[in-house]
């Protein structure tokens, strides 16, 4: 059962279209930074599954994400919109695409980070899940502020070449230069692809700029197999 507490928080999988509301409603707060109530949808949302981790107390949800498997091609994904999918789809085994994860400013709790990385284990792990995919954001438009990260990316997690995507988007930005400050490098990473890549994820080439989200994005992918396996027990044991 995907629904479960860990202190304060619980995580759950939207049931009514008021539980979806009230992720579009967070996902605007997170992605758009409009003003009032605006909501983030598009074509996807219906096709995919979204996780919520609420307080137990009640209140609006503090984070979300929605994800969707696939048992075979990629042509449906909301990352093949920017990234020619067919080297991924040679991987085999089902592939669990996470999209729109987001927390609520205001709640910077690690547990509630945690517990969502623990509904996606049980995702993954009921599912026999063999890889994980998605888009990564960086805020803006402009390359520039993450100039030390991306050569970062660029210089120690790119993907195996059989499995890179391909270019697609009108406006990418190739992934190269050599890394000066490490240490900067890491610290411009979004904490998402950070998590992804201490789970041994790699990333595409290039980055794609996202006009409508006002966003830079890399494609994003962790082989289950080669997740550490001391990582692989941390996640486990938060999902028990």
């Amino acid at each position: 059962m995907l629904e479960f507490c860990k202190g304060r928080y619980r995580a759950r999988l939207a049931r009514t279209d008021d539980d979806l509301r009230a992720a579009q409603r967070l996902r605007f707060r997170c992605f758009r930074a409009g003003p009032g109530e605006g909501m983030d949808a598009d074509r996807h949302d219906a096709l995919c599954r979204h996780l919520l981790v609420e307080p137990v107390e009640g209140g609006p949800p503090v984070a979300t994400c929605r994800y969707r498997i696939f048992a075979a091609s990629l042509a449906g994904a909301y990352a093949a919109d920017f990234y020619d999918l067919s080297g991924l789809s040679a991987l085999s085994g089902p592939k669990l695409e996470i999209g729109r994860f987001c927390i609520a400013p205001e709640c910077p709790d690690a547990d509630v980070l945690r517990l969502a990385w623990a509904a996606l284990t049980r995702v993954v792990d009921a599912e026999g899940v063999a890889v994980l995919f998605g888009c990564s954001s960086f805020a803006g438009t402009d390359a520039s502020p993450y100039a030390e990260g991306l050569s970062l990316l660029a210089a120690r997690h790119l993907g195996p070449q059989p499995f890179l995507p391909g270019r697609k988007a009108n406006e990418n930005i190739v992934l190269a230069g050599i890394v000066g400050d490490m240490r900067k490098g890491l610290v411009q990473l979004p904490p998402l692809l950070r998590t992804y890549l201490a789970m041994g994820g790699w990333v595409g080439d290039h980055a794609v700029i996202d006009r409508d989200l006002g966003t830079l994005h890399v494609f994003t992918a962790v082989e289950i197999a080669k997740v550490p396996p001391a990582r692989a027990r941390l996640l486990r044991m938060d999902a028990a």
